[in-house]
């Protein structure tokens, strides 16, 4: 079941985002006067067609689903016959070159419309997220030493309001790829509004790749660790433990929060451990020993251990709501704040300031599509919204073959007065194809390496 949510929603993520990239073109050919041959989602061999309309426009699906393209009426295609003088003027190439480019940008741009769409919808509709209160920060980690403490609520990065992880976690990225400190305002619960900075060393050294907070020592703030349903049978029953439990302490070690309970209780199965707790505005400690179990997933070959009890783990949650223009505003700055560092990430890969390994493919997208979707409808809508920035984004690049590439062709044009020879032309699409088709290996191999790993 997993698989096949999976796979459904890699294929109604990219075949949305696909068909409306080609749908922006196909309009604005339309809008152009330019006569539409062939809409195609999926590229290769036709598999279903029909055709409709006055120009009898064929809509197809093709065989290889990642994916398509708009075939235009056009004079340099081998298949083209003979034109009548109605079919001349409305051939791609005999129109201006602003024409030209107009059709080419309105895919991407189509792209970055829908995200904005979506995060505006998304605003507006309210986005729970978990907050900027941190953790506990261990001693002599970045973050510790930057000046920040357990219980810290980040409320503004660089003169930007945070307010949610996800957002602390942004700013710190767009420093790091800034090259530059991260100056952190936080509330803290004894002392008020406090700073705290983070070298641009110390953030220029990070691998942009996975967990970037936690490779600077900030983690989750959660709850106090107090016990939820206790289920019949398991240790924690056996041992008298009861719901509303609040553990203080194993082995003399203090407990935090629940992470740090259940990390004891992992590795401790068949222990017995002297369990600190206050039931009631009183302290008692209670022998507990967890059973041992087999681990799943990573954990598959070790034994584990486990009580069979609930504990509060869900941190601190906040709603992220806008009104109407606000949440259009706040969409279009998301989009362009993406592109951005979409861009920046791209130059420091060229530059090998960034790992290659962050180049993912359709594995690795199909993968984050079934985790979202299973989230459920707000994270697989910001999910796709994310994918079609980096669609847009990715179209752009003035790599030929795809429409980055004959914008900069469109664009040589304007500035020479005349079309980029054919030969020159046929060249640097070979050329772009070969490096397109080298990104396509390394991506899957890097999904590969992800697989294994």
């Amino acid at each position: 079941m997993t698989l096949i949510t999976t796979l459904l929603a890699f294929i109604v993520a990219l075949g949305s985002l696909v068909t409306l990239h080609e749908l922006g073109h196909y309009l604005v050919a339309r809008l152009c006067g330019v006569k539409v041959l062939r809409f195609s989602v999926g590229m290769g061999k036709v598999v279903y067609s029909r055709k409709f309309g006055k120009d009898q426009t064929e809509w197809a699906i093709s065989a290889l689903p990642l994916g398509g393209y708009v075939k235009m009426l056009d004079s340099r295609d081998p298949d083209t016959g003979v034109l009548t003088q109605d079919d001349m003027a409305r051939e791609f190439t005999r129109q201006s070159v602003w024409r030209r480019m107009a059709i080419i940008a309105a895919g991407p741009l189509a792209n970055f419309l829908v995200a904005i769409v979506l995060y505006a919808g998304l605003f507006m509709h309210g986005i729970e997220e978990p907050s900027s209160k941190i953790g506990v920060v261990a001693e002599q980690s970045s973050a510790y030493l930057a000046g920040l403490r357990t219980g810290d609520t980040v409320h503004c990065v660089n003169g930007r309001d945070v307010a949610s992880w996800s957002e602390l976690r942004w700013e710190l990225m767009q420093a790091a790829l800034d090259k530059e400190p991260a100056r952190i305002e936080v509330r803290r619960p004894d002392r008020g509004v406090q700073e705290a900075t983070i070298q641009a060393s110390v953030l220029a050294g990070l691998d942009l790749e996975g967990d970037v907070l936690g490779k600077l020592g900030l983690v989750l703030a959660r709850p106090a660790p107090v016990l939820g349903k206790i289920m019949p049978g398991g240790a924690a029953e056996r041992a008298g433990l009861q719901p509303g439990d609040l553990i203080l302490a194993i082995d003399d070690k203090p407990m935090t929060d629940g992470i740090a309970v259940i990390e004891t209780l992992i590795h401790s199965p068949g222990k017995t451990l002297q369990v600190l707790l206050r039931r009631h505005g009183q302290d008692l400690t209670v022998p507990v020993t967890p059973e041992g179990e087999a681990g799943k997933g990573a954990q598959a070959a070790v034994t584990v251990g486990k009580i069979k009890a609930e504990i509060a783990l869900t941190p601190d949650m906040i709603v992220v709501a806008s009104g109407p223009l606000q949440a259009v505003g706040k969409g279009a700055a998301k989009v362009w704040d993406t592109s951005i560092m979409s861009l920046k990430m791209l130059g420091k890969m060229v530059t090998g300031e960034v790992s290659l390994k962050n180049v993912t493919g359709p594995i690795t997208i199909a993968d984050y599509a079934g985790q979202t979707a299973r989230i459920g409808l707000v994270s697989y809508l910001s999910f796709i919204a994310f994918i079609s920035i980096s669609l847009g984004v990715m179209n752009l690049l003035p790599i030929p073959v795809l429409d980055g590439g004959h914008l900069l062709y469109y664009s040589l044009e304007v500035l020479t007065g005349r079309p980029l020879p054919e030969r020159v032309g046929e060249i640097a699409q070979r050329l772009g194809l070969g490096l397109l088709l080298t990104l396509m290996v390394l991506a899957v191999f890097n999904d590969v390496l992800r697989l294994l790993n």
